[in-house]
């Protein structure tokens, strides 16, 4: 199998950008790093189509380096054939080279294996090729052996059938045609187990739908609900129609074996070969629901970790509480702790006076801008208290005071984390939980990496899937979000750092341990001081890195120090200096050069890199997450009992799932919008049409206060 080629294919790329591609992932290049600085080589593959090319070059060599396994094995065996070889070298997917496998596999002691032992391996053999004109039993008269343990004819012919039963079931092509037929015409059924039992699995009591058409989201609520016993799951397949198939396949209509062929169909097929492929239908309909859950949750992370910071706002974050009070923070604009504190808002009036005098002092004295809420236990009293005490505060026609709702998914993880001990060791858990909230508000890129992105509360069923498999995707969504923005190489913290392009958890102490012992980096050349931290790691490393206010001011933009040389002589022949990047006073330079290709080559460098430094160039130290929408800041609040059927109002997607979006109206409690409810065209899914963080105007369709439920439109009609 030529990887490249079939690369090419599928990706529909031309061979050089394959090639380069390979090669580069070869080097031991990273997908950021290629993605931004090796446009050239790849013809600006986006990095999202990189890692999409890195997974699929990764099976593919696993595919390989399995199918020269099986062919080792079977040539061990003495049992490989052109035809085996054909069919090793044709197939496309492990499942495939597992069908092949099969017959050669070293098995378990089976029936079969009993009576291959007792000699009649022959008789089965005899019996397989349906060739004899001579009753079986004349035939198996032959292999009876006491000594053996075969006795008599009957036992003779049972272990053979044994035998044949084993062999078909076996039989690649044979079992391809049982999964065919399942897939098409099988339906997935489950039934409750105690159908009288109150669970979040009622609506899956009495539950089919078609295999082919099970939306994965079901796949993984029925799964989770047989794992806790509350369900039992089946495969209903057309029994009838899958063995008259098997029958056409395998019998030859010979007169002496037909009618025990039949009955050797039927019991490899209910005994053998029906259960091993239903385990397989299953196993591959989770598979493909976790990739596209793993997707699902790849694709809300991304917007969640790119929401824009609110910058230049000292907050006062509160981590809701009940019987041991709220937690509070304030924190300056540059994320340092100014003071901590309980408040009680909870336990009685005496207790809320004597909060909100202390908040309202701290709101003076640090000109507090905005307040901060985590929306765990007690986050609906924490939020009519804030509310009414900045209706107090916001006396004038200028509100100069909000608060915000934050999701507060993952701060108790992170609180409790060795990063969070080691980041506040003279903090209580809950005190850093509280820091942790404020911060996600004023840079949640900054913060969020420093909690596994499993427990952000973005996803759905993440705990039940393939574990390796999601951390290396949400692994490289983060990657790919921490890069696109780029850190502050001189307030970055580990968490932060680790996730940059080339640079590993011991790199990023090193880097940390640099910084403290010789104070702030004045360029990014003096990163090749830092112990272990290499050409390759630099090269990899130093584009993505920022330094606001160092000697060159190149290094508080995208510009790679490989690039250092062309982008001065592009500033000089526009008759600018290097002061005018820092100064930002450089515009238009797309319309001063007249020849963009020409200019290209003559400082040997290519049009894509061309024009990211002119990007670059004209906005030094750009936030890309600018461009993202800003969170909704209020002043006041809503209830659910305030919600009437036909409202129209505005929210925010909080999280995207299969089925719909949940989007944050205002109520503490997010509002469904269904699949059905997004659009007035066909939504093939939810992403299609938006993403976490979005703005969007929806219709209250119903609200159920007893079941918190609310279900809301986004159709234009409503």
């Amino acid at each position: 199998m030529d990887i490249n080629k079939l690369l090419e294919k599928e990706f529909s790329l031309k061979p050089y950008q394959i090639e380069n591609t390979v090669k580069l992932i070869d080097d031991g290049s990273t997908i950021p790093f290629i993605a931004r600085y090796r446009k050239e080589m790849t013809g600006s593959i986006d990095d999202q189509k990189l890692r999409e090319i890195y997974d699929r070059l990764q099976y593919l060599r696993n595919l390989n380096e399995k199918r020269e396994q099986v062919r080792k094995s079977i040539d061990e065996q003495g049992k490989l054939t052109e035809e085996i070889v054909f069919r090793l070298t044709a197939a496309a997917t492990l499942a495939e080279i597992e069908d092949i496998y099969r017959p050669f596999k070293p098995k378990r002691r089976t029936r079969a294996t009993v009576a291959r032992e007792k000699g009649l391996e022959g008789l089965a053999m005899i019996i397989f090729e349906q060739e004899t004109h001579q009753p079986v039993e004349e035939t198996a008269a032959k292999y009876i052996s006491t000594e053996k343990g075969v006795n008599d004819i009957s036992e003779a012919i049972t272990g053979a059938c044994d035998i044949v039963a084993e062999i078909l079931s076996d039989d690649a092509d044979l079992r391809k045609i049982v999964r065919d037929m399942i897939f098409k015409d099988g339906f997935i059924t489950s039934q409750a187990i105690d159908a009288e039992a109150e669970t979040v699995y009622a609506q899956y009591y009495d539950f089919s739908e078609p295999v082919k058409k099970i939306a994965g989201h079901r796949v993984l609520a029925i799964n989770r609900g047989e794992k806790e016993k509350y369900l039992s799951i089946n495969i209903e397949q057309p029994d009838d129609q899958i063995l008259t198939a098997l029958r056409k396949r395998a019998v030859k209509n010979n007169h002496c074996t037909n009618e025990l062929m039949e009955s050797i169909i039927d019991d490899s097929y209910s005994r053998l070969i029906l259960p091993s492929v239903e385990r397989e239908i299953r196993s591959m309909l989770t598979e493909n629901a976790e990739e596209g859950a793993i997707k699902v949750f790849a694709e809300n992370l991304k917007p969640l970790l790119m929401q824009p910071p609110i910058k230049d706002k000292t907050v006062l974050a509160i981590d809701p509480g009940y019987r041991t009070g709220c937690k509070t923070a304030v924190i300056d604009p540059t994320g340092k702790v100014l003071t901590t504190g309980i408040v009680y808002l909870t336990h009685s009036q005496s207790r809320a006076d004597e909060a909100k005098v202390i908040l309202k002092q701290q709101i003076n004295e640090y000109s507090i801008n905005i307040i901060v809420i985590g929306n765990g236990t007690a986050s609906r009293e924490t939020e009519q208290f804030v509310s009414e005490m900045i209706k107090d505060i916001n006396t004038g026609a200028d509100a100069k005071l909000h608060y915000i709702i934050v999701n507060e998914a993952g701060a108790s993880v992170y609180s409790a984390s060795k990063l969070g001990a080691e980041e506040f060791p003279d903090y209580d858990v809950s005190l850093r939980s509280a820091v942790s909230i404020g911060r996600r508000l004023q840079d949640p890129l900054a913060e969020l990496v420093k909690i596994d992105p499993k427990s952000i509360g973005v996803g759905q069923y993440q705990h039940d899937m393939n574990q390796k498999r999601l951390d290396e995707t949400l692994s490289g969504v983060v990657e790919s979000c921490v890069n696109n923005v780029g850190v502050d190489l001189n307030t970055a913290s580990p968490s932060l750092l680790t996730y940059i392009s080339g640079i590993t958890s011991t790199t990023a102490k090193n880097i940390i341990e640099y910084r403290e012992q010789n104070g702030k980096f004045a360029d990014r050349s003096q990163l090749k001081k830092v112990k272990g931290l290499g050409p390759k790691t630099y090269e990899q490393c130093a584009g993505f890195l920022r330094i606001s206010d160092g000697t060159n001011p190149l290094d508080n933009t995208g510009v790679h120090p490989e690039s250092y040389k062309a982008t001065e002589n592009i500033l000089s022949k526009l008759g600018y200096f290097l002061d005018d990047v820092r100064s930002k006073h450089i515009k238009g330079i797309k319309d001063k050069i007249d020849d963009t290709a020409g200019l290209a080559e003559k400082l040997n460098i290519g049009i894509p890199t061309l024009m990211d430094i002119i990007n670059e160039l004209e906005k030094p130290g750009r936030d890309l997450r600018e461009d993202m929408p800003p969170p909704v800041l209020r002043g006041d609040i809503l209830e659910m009992k305030d919600l009437s059927e036909g409202m129209v109002l505005q929210g925010t997607v909080r999280n995207v799932m299969d089925f719909g979006a949940f989007v944050d109206i205002g109520v503490h409690q997010d509002g469904l919008v269904h699949i059905s409810e997004m659009a007035d065209r066909y939504v093939k899914h939810p992403l299609d049409v938006v993403r976490i963080g979005d703005i969007v105007s929806v219709k209250v369709l119903s609200v159920d206060e007893k079941r918190k439920r609310i279900s809301l439109s986004m159709k234009s009609k409503d």
